[in-house]
């Protein structure tokens, strides 16, 4: 690089970091480990969050480099996903994954440089377009170290990652702040949901009698799950949906499988505008979940494991049913009703679905409190919107405080600084002058 500033030099990640040892820890079957894999870094925060433990016999098979205190730890997995962090010293001594780069700092570097460096997008970039995989993409250990790096002298490396924490630090409880927000948003949300269900949106507020749902009904409908080849010979244009695509309030309608050309539909569990749908069977995260279906949809049918509602329009307004069905108040008593073994497998039945009681509002009062609660959400939505922009914007600027650091623009250079090609000159010649590891032979048999 012609227009590196003074004192600095260009190298490679190889030029800058030393080895690391690994070690089959089956070895010592008793000695309890502590294991850092992909998944325990948190790559929002880039930091090592929950490290797995298990002793030398149990332990996985990848779990074999031995990290220290100052390492970065890199991941070379789907290198864009940016699962990068500094090892802490309490997980000195410990493990980590061969799907992960130890990247251990010589005395040419700060180790914060180090992990500032190779947590940017320039660097991240370069590194991605290097992957190879499409299921997998993943990059090498040696990719990465044959990366380059822009090497300020040391003490101007210590000054950069001064200012950069000073930086970055304020952002961070910004964007801690804005994290916050989803679950506000959430509980803000079932705040005015709660308010509707009381009668507190009406213009008059009451506290309004139950009726059971079936009131408010025309027809309860179960779908239908067809057992379709593991290869069609077609397919046509019949779809039946998952329940995945029933959401609380929204209904996703792109979430649905077709149906191959040699099964017949059945269009009495077609899905039209109007329809409420609720999940009654599947893990209990998934059931009870209830939707407002916005439009006709033809060709697309109910599943076995949810209900179709049809509303009398007499009694009540579909997306006032759809939103009372999804209060606390409403929830709370859906959960009561899930029967089933485990978690994993529970049922919501027809006879205790349609008993659940429903606020009986008149239609303009119904009318009344939908307005009021899209009104409402419609506000929360866009508050939501505006931190998830905001956090965006801070991202960006964390990263353009780091192109201004590694540019050398960010804090100033002093010329009584050695430049970092004398501390790689000294690290090269040492590495040459070391005598080379001898390769055994394998005894004959």
């Amino acid at each position: 690089m012609n227009d590196m500033p003074q004192g600095w030099e260009e190298a490679t990640i190889a030029d800058v970091t030393t080895a690391f040892v690994s070690i089959d820890p089956k070895k010592v079957p008793d000695q309890t480990f502590r294991y850092v894999d992909i998944g325990s870094i948190d790559n929002r925060s880039q930091r090592i969050g929950d490290p797995k433990s298990f002793t030398g016999r149990d332990a996985p098979s990848r779990a074999r480099r031995v990290i220290q205190t100052g390492d970065t730890l890199f991941s070379t997995v789907r290198t864009y996903l940016k699962n990068i962090a500094l090892v802490p010293a309490e997980l000195s001594g410990h493990l980590t994954s061969t799907g992960i780069a130890v990247l251990r700092p010589s005395c040419a570097v700060d180790a914060n440089y180090l992990f500032r460096w190779v947590s940017s997008d320039p660097f991240i970039n370069e590194l991605s377009a290097a992957q190879d995989g499409t299921m997998y993409p993943a990059v090498s250990d040696k990719d990465v170290a044959s990366a380059t790096i822009s090497l300020p002298p040391l003490p101007e490396q210590r000054r950069i990652v001064a200012k950069i924490d000073s930086l970055t630090g304020k952002s961070r409880r910004a964007r801690d702040h804005l994290d916050h927000i989803p679950r506000l948003v959430e509980k803000y949300k079932q705040a005015i949901l709660t308010a509707a269900f009381r009668g507190d949106l009406c213009t008059k507020r009451r506290s309004p009698k139950l009726l059971p749902l079936s009131e408010f009904i025309d027809s309860l409908d179960q779908g239908w799950s067809p057992k379709c080849a593991s290869e069609p010979a077609g397919l046509n244009d019949w779809g039946v949906i998952k329940t995945t695509a029933i959401q609380s309030v929204h209904f996703l309608p792109q979430e649905n499988k077709r149906l191959p050309t040699d099964l017949k539909p059945r269009p009495g569990i077609v899905i039209n505008a109007g329809d409420v749908l609720t999940t009654r069977a599947g893990p209990r995260s998934r059931v009870a979940i209830s939707c407002l279906v916005n439009e006709d949809h033809p060709k697309l049918m109910l599943c076995d494991k949810a209900y179709r509602l049809r509303i009398n329009q007499e009694m009540a307004d579909p997306a006032f049913v759809t939103y009372m069905l999804n209060t606390p108040q409403c929830l709370s008593e859906l959960e009561v009703m899930k029967t089933g073994i485990s978690d994993s497998g529970l049922n919501l039945t027809q006879g205790k679905f349609i008993a659940l009681g429903i606020p009986a509002f008149s239609l303009p009062e119904q009318s009344e409190i939908v307005r009021r609660i899209q009104s409402a959400f419609v506000w929360i939505d866009r508050l939501a919107a505006d931190a998830t922009s905001a956090r965006k914007l801070i991202d960006h600027l964390d990263q353009s405080v780091l192109a201004k650091a590694f540019k050398g623009e960010l804090v100033p250079q002093d010329p009584a600084d050695e430049p970092a090609s004398a501390l790689l000159y000294c690290i090269r010649a040492e590495r040459a002058a070391a005598p080379k590891a001898k390769r055994g032979r394998k005894k004959a048999t």
